[in-house]
């Protein structure tokens, strides 16, 4: 059985990088084919087909992450991530271009690289599919949650609607600041909806930007490591819930809210810590044990770090009961 690997989203300006994975098996499925020769009214018919009827799977790494980490480190990540989710039993793998990403992983034996593997070999194509129709179906509700940028119709690729979005509108959380178009607006405020607008229309900078929120996140994540955590994912997140921290000691798994103020005037971020958000964090565990982990029995916890200053420190750490 082959498992092919395929990405979509590596060019756009905005929205996740996914990687598809699919072991076809003894499904057969007319009509496979590279998803960018497809119209989408044949993707989405193929991409129900191959649910129902093949083992797939798909890797998501965020704008964030892909800010964070460079485009090689990302496509490494999130075709991990892809292969991780496979439980039906293969004995090649072929990715799609003339990389192997899984060359640091016990997998990267039964890799073969194929250019236009999409084209070629049915598991490619498949893969492609699904990585291009479940990224369009994100990008479509991100439409919806930040209206005016057009993300339904070029999936974030920077067509010239979308440079004029974002002249307009600034930028969102999940554009892609580390592209040199964008590189720019990296020490502006991220989230449209909260930016304050001047009499031109556009939104001016506020004290809170996206790398200090990066950093905060970092200098929480070595703070896990010195106490002996492994981080499992960073910013994981899907259309229902997100956490910011995913990490293993021992025989536990730790989901973490990270807040950061910055300074001591804004107030301790734990105050943000509410009832609600901790339901909220429970829910996000749950769903994640249940789609990542199959709902295999393991032992979670929530916990909270707050970090404060343009140079985030730590200033505390609680596990929730």
């Amino acid at each position: 059985m082959i498992l092919g690997i395929d990405e979509a989203g590596r060019g756009p300006w905005a929205g996740p990088l996914v990687v598809g994975a699919v072991v076809l098996g003894g499904a057969r499925i007319e009509g496979l084919n590279d998803s960018k020769k497809l119209t989408k009214k044949r993707r989405e018919e193929l991409y129900n087909q191959i649910k129902q009827q093949a083992t797939s799977a798909a890797g998501w790494v965020s704008a964030q992450e892909l800010d964070d980490m460079g485009m090689s480190a990302a496509l490494r990540l999130a075709t991990r991530r892809a292969v991780e989710k496979i439980a039906a039993p293969y004995h090649e793998i072929i990715i799609d271009g003339t990389i192997n990403f899984l060359a640091d992983t016990s997998k990267g034996s039964y890799v073969t690289t194929l250019p236009k593997g999409d084209s070629l070999i049915p598991s490619v194509s498949a893969a492609s599919i699904v990585a291009k129709v479940e990224r369009d179906r994100y990008m479509a509700e991100l439409d919806e949650r930040h209206p005016g940028y057009g993300f339904a119709k070029h999936a974030g690729y920077g067509v010239a609607a979308h440079r004029a979005a974002i002249e307009r509108l600034g930028v969102t959380p999940e554009h892609r600041l580390s592209f040199s178009p964008l590189q720019k607006y990296a020490s502006r405020d991220l989230s449209h909806s909260g930016a304050a607008a001047s009499p031109g229309g556009r939104s001016e900078a506020t004290p809170t930007t996206r790398s200090i929120g990066n950093r905060s996140e970092t200098v929480a994540a070595n703070y896990l490591v010195r106490h002996g955590h492994e981080i499992i994912a960073r910013n994981w997140r899907t259309k229902y819930c997100e956490i910011d921290i995913i990490s293993r000691k021992s025989d536990t798994l730790y989901f973490t809210e990270v807040k950061h103020r910055k300074n001591g005037k804004a107030g301790d971020g734990m105050a943000a810590i509410t009832t609600k958000k901790q339901n909220q964090m429970a829910f996000a565990a749950k769903f994640y044990v249940h789609t990542q982990l199959r709902d295999s029995p393991v032992n979670l916890r929530l916990s909270a770090i707050a970090t404060t200053g343009e140079q985030p420190e730590v200033t505390d750490y609680i596990v929730i009961e």
